[in-house]
């Protein structure tokens, strides 16, 4: 491999010779300037310097070698001309590390909604926005969680719950809690470690993880950080390039992933409007188009910049395609109705996710228990239900073993988490992750027990009261620790206080 002086990088700092430096190789990145999903402006800020700080948090380590072609990838830095640089800690990293060592000690944590609340307070404002963030006037994340509060249990008594077991199968993959975590992307913004906090918690425990399209960290980064028997799903963007699809999908399938889950209800991105605030900047703060570039937006945030490679064209017509390039059981992530859930039953998929994406796509739409009802009604007029060929899964709003235990007595398989583990390991790494399995289990055993209930198989209908899901007028019982840690939406700001 060739070496190149950090001087000879330093001459290439223009738009039309553009190169930079990714953990010490050095990129000509000229012609994709006009394709890169943020625009070129975050690019030319780093042209002929070092990119990798601001590379790491947004992008899987392969990204860069991935998408550019061979003749690109120039060589590496040479280290007799490499400079080190001492970067001075910023006043907000100050505070932050102030912050890391003033937060509550995972012993005074004792749910996950207290995991939200430290991650607000520790999180940079770009990736709380991010992460915190839905769509339009923010109506379906709060619905998702104020859906729970409708339902009601009713438990049975003088029931043997002297001993209770929780563990599952997930599309005939054992697990020991009835959740898995769902797949939600850029890890690395809330911890260095990113989604491996998730995989190696996850492989002690026993629990599913779906790997995330969007990771910070590399596919194969994920995969190699498991333990040997571990299982892991994958969560599919499908890309506008169909044989990078299937190249994917088909390496996922050989790296040992047991299940595919195509999100469907993502052909564009939703307005996700506390992350389109915090548009990509230039030193001065200042949102620019950048000279002879009038087209780019401006107010770009960071979901809608990684998300333009997916392909708005998806449709039923591809589904036997995907069937036909791997043997994995295929799963709809983001389904909100009967008729839908019926085409999939009858598509011969393994199973679908009643979702709504964490209500980050279209604002109003119903949550995912709420569907469940509708959904589990319209799949038993094609047969015997539960049918263990075709599994229906819930996501969105789940914050406590309550909850997971509503959605699977109306029906569900199991359920998908996502935001609250992400949450966990934002302040607290690995350990986070793992409090938070064992605050579901401490509220499994304590909930199973009072609802009279042994195990998940014993879990029905008669358990529980939703006469009440379908009213979205009526008092919902006010969860409180939601709502001290959801944010309100804000309106645009004056640059100076009148």
């Amino acid at each position: 491999m060739s070496l190149i002086s950090t001087q000879t990088v330093a001459e290439h700092a223009t738009p039309s010779s553009c190169w930079i430096i990714v953990h010490g190789k050095v990129y000509d990145v000229t012609d994709f300037l006009p394709e890169h999903p943020g625009g070129s402006k975050i690019i030319l800020k780093y042209a002929g310097a070092d990119a990798t700080e601001a590379y790491d948090p947004i992008h899987p380590p392969d990204a860069i070698t991935t998408h550019l072609p061979k003749d690109k990838h120039l060589g590496a830095i040479d280290p007799k001309t490499a400079i080190k640089i001492v970067k001075e800690v910023s006043a907000e990293e100050k505070i932050r590390q102030e912050l890391m060592v003033a937060r509550p000690s995972l012993d005074e944590i004792v749910n996950l909604h207290d995991f939200e609340a430290v991650a607000k307070v520790i999180l940079p404002p770009k990736a709380w926005a991010y992460y915190s963030s839905a769509s339009d006037d923010e109506i379906t994340i709060r619905e998702n969680r104020a859906a729970y509060q409708r339902i009601w249990f009713r438990p049975r008594i003088l029931r043997d719950v002297s001993v209770v077991d929780w563990s599952t199968t997930i599309l005939g993959q054992r697990s020991s809690l009835p959740v898995y975590i769902s797949a939600t992307a850029l890890g690395k913004l809330g911890h260095p470690d990113g989604e491996l906090n998730l995989t190696r918690a996850a492989g002690k425990h026993g629990v599913i993880q779906m790997i995330p399209t969007l990771a910070s960290c590399a596919f194969d980064e994920i995969v190699d950080a498991a333990v040997p028997g571990q299982v892991q799903f994958l969560q599919l963007y499908v890309n506008r390039d169909r044989e990078i699809t299937r190249r994917y999908v088909q390496h996922a399938e050989k790296r040992g992933v047991k299940g595919l889950f195509i999100t469907v209800d993502a052909p564009q991105l939703g307005r996700r409007e506390k992350d389109m605030r915090m548009k990509f900047v230039d030193e001065s703060g200042v949102a620019k188009v950048q000279e002879n570039q009038s087209g780019i937006r401006k107010d770009e945030g960071v979901a809608r910049a990684i998300s333009t490679f997916i392909d708005p064209s998806l449709s039923w017509k591809d589904i036997p395609w995907f069937k036909s390039i791997t043997n994995m059981p295929i799963v709809l992530k983001g389904v909100a109705t009967p008729e839908d859930a019926l085409m999939a039953y009858d598509y011969g998929l393994a199973g679908i996710v009643l979702s709504n994406h964490g209500g980050r796509q279209l604002d109003t739409a119903r949550s995912g228990v709420e569907n469940l009802i509708e959904v589990v009604a319209a799949l038993k007029t094609r047969g015997p239900w539960p049918n263990p060929k075709f599994e229906v899964f819930v996501d969105g709003g789940i914050r406590r073993a309550s909850d997971v235990l509503k959605a699977i007595a109306l029906g569900a398989s199991a359920v998908g988490v996502g935001r609250a583990f992400m949450y966990s390991f934002c302040a607290y790494g690995q350990d986070g992750v793992e409090k938070a399995f064992e605050i579901f289990r401490d509220e499994l055993e304590m909930n199973m027990r009072l609802l009279g209930t042994r195990t998940i198989d014993e879990l029905s209908p008669e358990l529980v009261d939703a006469n009440a899901l379908h009213s979205h007028v009526g008092l919902t019982p006010t969860d409180n620790l939601y709502n001290t840690t959801y944010q309100p939406l804000a309106l645009a700001q004056f640059k100076t206080k009148l």
